[in-house]
């Protein structure tokens, strides 16, 4: 049997930038294209300036300053889209629905998520179900993120396990790709139902 390590944001948690900048930038994301190139200058494939503030090595306002001076928004449209972030995380009912099933088994729960401290603390106040988890990893806390190798290490000397008794479920195959060279058991995350089959097939469950 494997300890099971979710990821947060594209496994527990709805996240989709490109419907949140529709939502908040409509003037500005107005269908799929513009949205993409918003998602790219605002998010940056979460390196630069959004990786910064994952690391927690900046506060929400200085991401929105920097986010303005980069991309020539307006500090009031960058605000909007840092302020809409969590509410944007909405839980994935079949992935919850397996977290329950594995927690009520009695199986031991972790998580590893690339997530700003803010965000982090709205989503451990907003949602009982992260209780169930034994622990867990913030990248904002540790001042690392995925998918660089300095926070796995980090994540399984916290957790107490050699890298092959984890099994990490994430949807963003450069971290599932990390995890694997590091010697953890990796999962590419698409929804709940392939991941528990695919958990069961390896033997895992």
């Amino acid at each position: 049997m494997k300890t099971i390590v979710f990821d947060f944001g594209g496994v527990l948690f709805d996240w989709h930038p490109p419907t949140l900048l529709q939502r908040v930038l409509p003037q500005l994301a107005h269908d799929e294209a513009s949205a993409a190139h918003w998602v790219r200058e605002i998010f940056q494939d979460y390196g630069g300036d959004w990786q910064q503030f994952d690391r927690g090595l900046l506060e929400p306002d200085e991401i929105v300053a920097r986010i303005v001076r980069r991309t020539g928004l307006a500090a009031s449209e960058v605000q909007r889209v840092v302020d809409a972030v969590p509410n944007e995380l909405q839980p994935i009912a079949s992935s919850v629905a397996l977290l329950r099933r594995l927690h009520e088994g009695g199986r031991r729960l972790l998580f590893l998520s690339n997530m700003p401290a803010p965000y982090a603390d709205h989503l451990e106040r907003e949602h009982d179900f992260v209780g169930w988890f034994a622990d867990g990893v913030f990248s904002a806390r540790v001042h690392e993120a995925k998918p660089a190798p300095a926070i796995f290490r980090i994540a399984a000397e916290r957790f107490g396990h050699a890298p092959d008794e984890l099994v990490f479920l994430d949807d963003h195959g450069p971290n599932v790709e990390t995890a694997r060279a590091l010697g953890w058991n990796a999962l590419h995350f698409a929804q709940a139902e392939q991941a528990e089959a695919e958990l069961r097939e390896r033997g895992w469950l």
